[in-house]
């Protein structure tokens, strides 16, 4: 079965880099470019992991995680932080917040997509 994740990143650059090497390592792929289409689709589609940018408009990725973890039905879906906050006061914040992975920008497409299986494996 493939398994569902949610890239959100406002930068279609980024989004279209994540959700490309995601998809060629076998993964199927929803996208959204601000934090509300995030929630959003992750209400309607139940993925198994979302991949959250932090500094999106609307609802930012930590907001979108905080509610993500406040909901009954979303609250066991892996969550990983993709973002240029990279500040060791950032790093904790989204741990704090729930986040099982952070990844800092830049970053390597083919780590990520490591980090991904790496999440889905040990869920």
């Amino acid at each position: 079965m493939t398994e569902l994740v949610l890239v959100a990143d406002d930068d279609d650059d980024i989004l279209l880099l994540v959700t490309t090497r995601l998809r060629r390592d076998g993964f199927e792929v929803v996208q959204a470019s601000s934090g509300d289409e995030a929630l959003r689709l992750a209400r309607e589609k139940r993925p198994r992991l979302a991949v959250l940018d932090i500094g999106m408009p609307g609802l930012d990725g930590l907001e979108v995680l905080e509610q993500i973890r406040a909901d009954d039905e979303l609250r066991n879906m892996r969550v990983l932080l993709l973002t240029a906050k990279a500040q060791e006061s950032d790093v904790r914040r989204g741990f704090d917040t729930g986040a099982d992975a952070y990844v800092k920008k830049p970053f390597s497409p083919a780590d990520l997509s490591a980090r991904v299986r790496e999440l889905l494996d040990g869920a």
